[in-house]
């Protein structure tokens, strides 16, 4: 259950989100002091960034003009359970948090580092809202969270076993 206002406590998390995003994505400054990461660290980044954007589209796209950055549902929007949405529940969180890392790995800047954490941090919070919303709003949520994964593809779904 959420404590307090759902949407007092969905636009904190949203303010949140935005301004470490806006940390990840604003310039490096030159620091005289930073390695910047080469060779494969630095390609592992840029592929992680890319998925991200991929990953996070495809989410978009799918919600179309249900996409709100609210964990509240938008009135009259359906559960989406197929294309990327019947790979993981949350794609647009998992494309942040993997273009999150990947800007932390390119970089190499300690400030990327822990925004990329605050960021998954805020992001988990977040989901555990949302998820509590969508499972009051949709009957079916929870069958669906049973056999999709939250956030990575094979980690996280609750599987039952065959029958016996």
């Amino acid at each position: 259950m959420i404590t307090g206002d759902p949407t007092t406590r969905g636009r904190g998390l949203v303010a949140a989100q935005m301004a470490l995003i806006a940390a990840l994505v604003l310039r490096p400054r030159r620091d005289r002091w930073r390695r910047r990461p080469r060779g494969l660290l630095r390609v592992a980044g840029g592929v992680l960034l890319a998925a991200g954007a991929v990953v996070g589209g495809l989410g978009a796209r799918r919600l179309g003009p249900a996409l709100t950055p609210m964990p509240q549902p938008r009135p009259g929007a359906t559960l989406r359970t197929d294309g990327v949405y019947g790979v993981v529940r949350h794609p647009i969180y998992a494309g942040l948090v993997l273009g999150a890392v990947g800007r932390a790995v390119t970089t190499g800047l300690g400030r990327h580092v822990v925004a990329a954490g605050a960021l998954v941090g805020v992001l988990t919070l977040k989901v555990r809202d949302e998820e509590v919303l969508l499972r009051e709003r949709f009957p079916d949520y929870d069958a669906y969270a049973e056999r999709t994964p939250r956030l990575l593809p094979g980690v996280g779904a609750r599987r039952r076993p065959p029958p016996a």
